[in-house]
């Protein structure tokens, strides 16, 4: 059985502006390392057994903190990168919708079959995501990780685990916050959501 604590990095730059941010290294904000700072409070008393994060940026310093706070070296996975968002990538919304009209029509009617152009399909950064997480509790098989990535490719990673529809990722889980945690239990090869979205408090409970 592994416990794995899933946390969207901090906020960014663009972010900030309702950009989409794929595998652009984009810096945080003050109020993304504050958010870093959180977790890292948290994180302090939170039992953790081992620090995963994406190797961009924005995740590196989100979890960096928070592994310090545990006496704990970080690990990077290259699996852990954000979907690649193609030509969509560093836009609005509305200014994908200026350039390319009609795919986007498409993706937000079905963001998996009809991702956006030139992107990476999201059933193959579920499926990466997977991967690392299946190595992750090899190595982990009683750990509690918090793992540090990205707010689209934590989504595509809980419908893949827990057998939701791809294509529904959008809907089922809408929001994912920046800094906020998602806990789920890999146990014989099953996967229970524990909680969703939930903002890092300033105190851990106490250990069972």
């Amino acid at each position: 059985m592994t416990d794995f604590i899933l946390v969207r990095h901090g906020e960014t730059v663009w972010h900030a502006e309702n950009r989409y941010a794929g595998r652009t290294d984009v810096p945080l904000t003050g109020h993304g390392r504050e958010q870093a700072a959180a977790l890292a409070t948290w994180a302090a008393t939170a039992g953790l057994s081992a620090v995963w994060s994406s190797p961009l940026s924005r995740a590196r310093l989100t979890a960096a903190p928070a592994a310090a706070a545990c006496g704990l070296t970080p690990h990077l996975d290259e699996r852990l990168y954000e979907v690649d968002f193609g030509q969509g990538e560093g836009l609005t919304r509305d200014e994908m919708r200026e350039r390319f009209p009609d795919r986007l029509a498409a993706f937000l009617a079905d963001p998996v079959d009809h991702h956006l152009p030139d992107g990476e399909h999201p059933r193959h950064a579920a499926e990466r995501a997977a991967g690392a997480l299946a190595d992750i509790a090899r190595e982990q098989p009683r750990g509690r990780v918090l793992v540090v990535a990205h707010s689209t490719l934590v989504r595509v990673l809980l419908c893949h685990l827990l057998g939701i529809p791809l294509a529904d990722y959008r809907r089922v889980f809408p929001r994912l916050d920046n800094g906020a945690l998602t806990e789920i239990r890999i146990e014989h090869g099953q996967t229970a959501l524990l909680s969703f979205n939930a903002p890092a408090p300033t105190r851990a409970p106490a250990l069972r």
